[in-house]
């Protein structure tokens, strides 16, 4: 099968590196998208230790379409009853991007007529129940190509299970894996959040030092489909539970200076099972004392564009740059909307990457210390 794994734009070689560790070759990178072939075996892979892919695909056929008739011809053809059972839920999503049909209503009204006549001849109904699994149908048009895919995943793989509510600042847990993976800490080296909002930042730390897959407390789409054998769902979960190991000293550091919001970062950690990992205290920036010469802070300070907000957070990156400019022994990661930043911080990031939170775009600052002898 040929399979696609999406993803925020600016992540696209994360996940690829992601799926090339998995045992994925001859991978396509395209913007927000990696297509890389396999079986069901490849999908529960996919689905269960992607950290910063947001669904995983199946491509059940692709065409030009200029026209509406074109669409629904293309889409018709396509060999539906193979994947979609009689009593299958298959509702329609869409997008379309530099493509003559700008529509996506229409093409989503189109693609989901097609499919219904296409499974009119192999069932021989009128009419569809649609009370059995779902098989999410996404239309995508990019210059005028239309790609018909089927969502395996379900709920978004940033789902990972354990968040139990939010607060204010948060991260999506796609994101937060690949700003951890995107910087230098690797296990037995001290990470620090100081702003750890509900915990993602760490939980995902820990999971990454610990090889704990992301998908592990939940289940998939997939695996509820007719034609999806259950063997390589358990296997695949077997495989990643065989990896989890211990996480070496030092351990994770996360505070914050609410103490609901810590409270919701051990409840979390707990879900995730990464509790005796992370030490969470309640503490203000200001009160940090750092005593080693070497650590890493990734954060994502809380950012606000009403004025007293805004004052808040440009304070926390001067007190951020205060603390840790003449720490030449840490690396300092920060992630945020202010384009003031590095001014209020003090100092030129070696390095800037633009990347997406939510729908907010956002850079990423990375300054490098030197590492550990």
């Amino acid at each position: 099968m040929s399979l696609v794994a999406t993803t925020a734009f600016g992540l696209e070689a994360i996940v690829k590196r992601e799926l090339e560790g998995l045992g994925f070759a001859d991978l396509q990178v395209s913007d927000g998208m990696v297509e890389f072939q396999g079986d069901f075996k490849a999908v529960a892979r996919a689905n269960l230790n992607l950290r910063s892919a947001d669904r995983i695909y199946v491509k059940i056929g692709e065409f030009k379409a200029l026209t509406f008739d074109e669409l629904f011809e293309g889409v018709k053809a396509l060999p539906w009853s193979d994947w979609i059972p009689a009593d299958g839920v298959f509702p329609v999503t869409g997008k379309a991007v530099k493509s003559i049909l700008h529509s996506v209503p229409d093409c989503q009204a189109i693609t989901k007529k097609a499919v219904v006549e296409s499974l009119k001849k192999k069932y021989g109904l009128s009419i569809f129940p649609e009370n059995g699994a779902a098989y999410m149908i996404r239309v995508a048009l990019h210059k005028d190509i239309a790609s018909l895919l089927l969502d395996t995943s379900g709920e978004a793989l940033h789902r990972r299970g354990y968040r139990l509510q939010g607060v204010e600042a948060s991260l999506k847990e796609t994101l937060a894996a690949a700003l951890v993976q995107l910087s230098f800490w690797e296990p037995g080296r001290l990470l620090l959040d100081p702003f750890c909002g509900s915990g993602t930042i760490p939980i995902e730390a820990a999971l990454i030092g610990r090889e704990i897959a992301p998908g592990l407390l939940r289940s998939f789409a997939a695996e509820k489909w007719g034609c999806s054998p259950a063997a390589p769902w358990q296997e695949e979960r077997e495989l990643a539970r065989s990896r989890i190991k211990p996480l070496s000293e030092p351990l994770i550091e996360a505070s914050d200076m609410d103490s609901e919001a810590i409270a919701v970062s051990e409840a979390n950690a707990r879900r995730a099972h990464v509790t005796d990992d992370i030490h969470f205290t309640r503490k203000m920036l200001n009160e940090l004392w750092i005593d080693r010469e070497y650590g890493i802070v990734i954060c994502n300070p809380p950012y606000g564009e009403r004025m007293g907000e805004l004052r808040d957070a440009r304070q926390n990156y001067f007190d951020l740059g205060r603390i840790f400019r003449k720490k030449t022994g840490w690396s300092v990661y920060v992630i945020t909307p202010d384009w003031d930043f590095e001014r209020r911080f003090g100092a030129v990031a070696e390095r800037k990457r633009k990347l997406f939170n939510g729908g907010m775009e956002v850079t990423y600052y990375q300054y490098f210390g030197r590492k550990p002898k």
